[in-house]
């Protein structure tokens, strides 16, 4: 079949998407809700219907209306930016009947966990706990305040919080080094490691100290010519320095 010059191919293709564009319409008609598209790429009489559910979280500035305390100590504290119903469970009932309704009070160790937990993915510093090695079968909050969490003494090792790093450097060639031989960290670190940042090397002048041809270090050490070795590059383009086994 041809109309005039028009190839069988392109009548098709018309034909296909006239079909198209009535079901289109068709679909749109009975099937699409009438407030689609009013406010936005949506139904909008959604709003409406998830405003009329009932409310199960107050937020967390109505607890610090009554629970004063604890809101200005967790509000300069680690868990400033978590909302007091993470841990207590929905509140709107607790608010709107305080002597009937009680929020829960975590008294194990699971909800801890499932932040502090070690996990590798976890970002570099987060405080991170081996369970079954650290304070087994006693409740968190017997050593750490939820509302203000600072360690009750500070961590003796890097490896309480860098628990990825400290592994991995525990099986390589650098596994006697101390952190801080090649990192400069200030006291104020272990406190609070976000406000005071470990420093790390800047040059290949650090690794020569070991690793140069004439550096004053035990035999063993592999040897390398600084002024030829790797070019432009620094160290740790090449050589990963918690695991440094060359490639």
């Amino acid at each position: 079949m041809r109309i005039g010059n028009m190839p069988d191919q392109v009548i098709r293709l018309v034909i296909l998407f006239a079909i198209l564009t009535t079901g289109l319409v068709v679909l749109r008609k009975h099937f699409v809700p009438e407030s689609f598209g009013v406010e936005g790429h949506f139904r909008a009489d959604a709003v409406i219907v998830e405003a009329e559910k009932p409310m199960h979280y107050a937020g967390a500035q109505v607890c610090g209306d009554c629970h004063e305390d604890e809101w200005n100590l967790k509000s300069s504290s680690f868990h400033r930016g978590v909302a007091c119903e993470t841990c207590h469970g929905a509140a709107a009932a607790h608010v709107d009947a305080p002597d009937e309704t009680t929020p829960v009070v975590p008294t194990g160790r699971s909800l801890c966990l499932s932040c502090h937990v070690y996990n590798p993915s976890r970002p570099t510093g987060f405080p991170q706990v081996v369970a079954d090695t650290h304070n087994p079968n006693k409740a968190c909050m017997e050593c750490h305040n939820p509302h203000e969490p600072t360690p009750p003494q500070t961590p003796s090792t890097c490896g309480a919080c860098h628990a990825t790093v400290a592994r991995t450097k525990a099986v390589s060639h650098h596994a006697t080094l101390d952190c801080e031989t090649c990192h400069t960290a200030p006291p104020e670190h272990r406190l609070n490691p976000r406000a005071y940042v470990v420093k790390k090397p800047a040059d290949r002048s650090l690794c020569g100290r070991c690793h140069a041809k004439e550096a004053d270090s035990p035999r063993n050490i592999p040897r390398i010519d600084l002024a030829t070795h790797g070019g432009n590059y620094v160290c740790w383009q090449c050589h990963y320095p918690h695991y440094p086994e060359a490639r």
